[in-house]
């Protein structure tokens, strides 16, 4: 499985870019959300998903961890295929979307193109839960996340920690968006643990 690329991007565009890895050109389709935060690198990192069918091999590429979880739970529902998640990923920003299927808003779901009623009601069906019990949604426990404080969030589980005393850690830190990196804000988490 390959689960990231880092190298040279020699050819951008809104749904794939064309990376150089040590002479190895891979060809990565990507959303309009990924597309949006590197189309002013010229080289870089990008968190991938390799799909394999009878008569493909496609390599999705992603920004952040955040956006692939997000596409990884969209393709397990039934009817939602990886270019439907990519659709979906390319309208809305991955928090947005997940606060749609948290509080079962079908309606911002039917303003993608290709999701109808029925889809969108499997989609908060199938996900809701899922997002409420794994924390991605603010609303089910009144935790706001942003970029730093999700990483934050997911390098503190990845220390070990239960996820109930990583997020409270991280709402008691006093957080500042502005003056805080990762680094500080994890340190800050720890100490209050």
């Amino acid at each position: 499985m390959i689960a990231s690329l880092t190298g040279k991007y020699i050819l951008k565009t809104p749904s794939y870019i064309h990376m150089d890895v040590h002479g190895v050109g891979y060809e990565v389709q990507i959303s309009l959300n990924t597309y949006t935060k590197i189309q002013e690198e010229e080289k870089g990192t990008l968190l991938t998903l390799l799909q394999i069918k009878e008569d493909s091999h496609t390599l999705f590429g992603f920004a952040d961890i955040t956006e692939k979880i997000l596409f990884q739970q969209l393709i397990n529902v039934n009817g939602v295929g990886a270019s439907t998640a990519r659709m979906m990923l390319s309208a809305m920003q991955p928090q947005e979307l997940s606060n749609a299927i948290a509080s079962g808003n079908t309606v911002a779901l039917e303003k993608i193109k290709g999701i109808g009623r029925k889809s969108a009601e499997r989609i908060i069906l199938e996900l809701r839960d899922k997002m409420v019990k794994s924390g991605a949604v603010s609303s089910a426990q009144g935790f706001a996340h942003h970029s730093i404080q999700d990483e934050a969030l997911q390098a503190l589980i990845a220390l070990g920690i239960p996820r109930a005393a990583a997020e409270t850690a991280i709402k008691k830190s006093s957080f500042n968006s502005s003056e805080d990196t990762l680094e500080s804000l994890i340190k800050k988490s720890l100490q209050l643990i």
